[in-house]
């Protein structure tokens, strides 16, 4: 057995070009800076329809006299790891490729802060997490934690300026910006459906704060909140970047070296480089390896199933080892890969090394014969591009991705991998089943929680190359027509110039 077979082989450090965080720590409510680039959304030419991108560029003209000498500030919690931080990190460098002056800080907080916002973001999903409390003391921590990031951020804030928080960590500056005549919009990128009383209790703990943003930014209208004025609330689905590390089309020759230098798959015993493109186009090379748990190396020409998540209870890693061994092992040759990030790498989620602890567990108390075809990988998370590229190369290699969440605000990793042609199964919960329309560009879980019905939807796709590839072809263009990143870009600059 060679659980944790290898370890994070470090090199010379890098810094993301597009995250590189300024400043002086991430304790007791530190504001940093994060560097974003400058991108031309004129690349999009070669990707979207003509007429979608004829929008994009009369959406872009309609707002650069309304946004020139203004900041547009966005604030977040991390600048790596999860969708929201991979977003931000492109969407802001095609606003200041559009002209748009765009700016990224991320708040800091103590280990107390962030268990207390991963309550709030497990609460707003339904789940009661760590069965924690959101009474006076937990109001009164979150609130001491963000004063000094709302001050350092007030005073670098000018007149005509607006700002755009990000999610429920940065909800309660929302107050001390309005007071000063800053124009808020608070954006949510979680929610559910059907709020139960859980939900609510935790909209009653942040309301007093959001209530007094000018606008409130939500990835689909089910999530919008009970309470809220309608008029100051907008729908904007997120979206990724086609040009990015994590979804630039790589060559087959590419995708084998990746997995090899990441110790993800055997290589096939070929000499070419693990190569990528960053950001801001200069080449460069996978060195690092990945954490692997697993019996043996995947080799290479071995069909696998794979999910992508962050090491969340929500995300459902013991469900999909379980769905796989029981129904899915049994009755095929692919094998299993989750991979999520070295949870070391992940300063906002703290309950992430106990999942990855269980889910360990879990795969060891398996007979030989299953621990064989599932492996466990937690990608290194020191350069952020090199992470994507990662990611990018094993959905493009795998024969079917999955979702199988039971909680999601919109699962960027869907899209994702629909962008690469893969045969999809995912949770109809979310902003998921925007993405796929089920039977036509993927399949819908009615069931995320049935493990049969995930056994069923999975071997679906291995038993069924043509109906797999016919799928995958719709997926990509779904992706093309209504979730690349111009269109979220848009969306944006149509509310800040209601608001301005």
């Amino acid at each position: 057995m060679t659980a944790e077979k290898y370890s994070c082989v470090t090199s010379l450090p890098y810094t993301h070009p597009q995250a590189q965080i300024m400043g002086t720590g991430m304790q007791g409510g530190a504001l940093n800076t994060v560097d974003v680039s400058k991108m031309s959304l004129e690349r999009f030419a070669s990707v979207l329809p003509p007429r979608r991108f004829e929008e994009v560029r009369a959406g872009i003209h309609a707002a650069r006299p309304l946004l020139a000498g203004r900041i547009v500030w966005n604030v977040s919690s991390t600048a790596h790891g999860g969708g929201v931080a991979e977003m931000l990190t492109t969407l802001l460098a095609y606003a200041r490729g559009a002209g748009v002056d765009a700016r990224w800080e991320v708040i800091g907080g103590d280990s107390r802060f962030f268990a207390l916002t991963k309550r709030i973001h497990n609460h707003l999903h339904g789940f009661n997490g760590d069965r924690g409390a959101l009474g006076e003391s937990e109001r009164a921590h979150y609130e001491a934690t963000l004063a000094s990031s709302g001050e350092a951020l007030a005073a670098k804030v000018k007149s005509g300026d607006v700002v755009i928080l990000h999610d429920p960590q940065t909800a309660g500056l929302i107050p001390r910006l309005r007071a000063r005549g800053i124009p808020v919009v608070w954006r949510c990128h979680v929610g559910v459906d059907r709020p139960n009383e859980l939900v609510r209790e935790t909209w009653r703990f942040l309301a007093r704060y959001v209530a007094a943003a000018d606008a409130t930014v939500f990835s689909r209208a089910a999530f919008a909140w009970e309470g809220l004025d309608a008029e100051r609330v907008a729908i904007i689905a997120p979206s990724l970047d086609a040009f990015a590390p994590k979804n630039q089309l790589l060559e087959e020759a590419q995708v084998d070296a990746i997995l090899a230098a990441a110790g993800l798959r055997e290589g096939n015993g070929s000499d070419a480089p693990a190569a990528f493109m960053r950001m801001d186009g200069t080449p460069a090379l996978v060195r690092r390896r990945a954490r692997l748990t697993e019996e043996r190396p995947l080799r290479h020409g071995e069909r696998f199933v794979l999910q992508v998540s962050r090491w969340d209870a929500l995300k459902d890693p013991a469900g999909v080892v379980a769905g796989f061994a029981r129904f899915v092992a049994p009755h095929t040759d692919a094998h299993l890969i989750y991979a999520g990030p070295d949870v070391a790498g992940v300063s906002d989620d703290p309950e992430g090394a106990r999942v990855v602890q269980r889910v360990r567990k879990q795969w060891a108390a398996l007979p030989h014969e299953l621990r064989e075809r599932i492996h466990l990988a937690e990608l290194p998370m020191a350069d952020a591009e090199e992470n994507a590229a990662m990611v990018n190369a094993l959905q493009q290699a795998a024969t079917v991705v999955v979702q199988k969440s039971l909680a999601e605000g919109f699962g960027l990793t869907v899209a994702e991998a629909m962008w690469k042609g893969r045969a999809v199964a995912a949770s109809r919960i979310g902003g998921i089943q925007d993405q796929i329309e089920h039977g036509r560009s993927g399949l819908l879980l009615d069931r995320p929680r049935v493990l049969e019905e995930f056994g069923a939807a999975v071997r679906q796709f291995l038993d069924d190359a043509s109906s797999a590839e016919t799928m995958g072809t719709a997926a990509r263009e779904r992706v093309r027509e209504h979730f690349l990143g111009p269109r979220s870009l848009l969306d944006y600059l149509a509310l800040l110039g209601r608001l301005i």
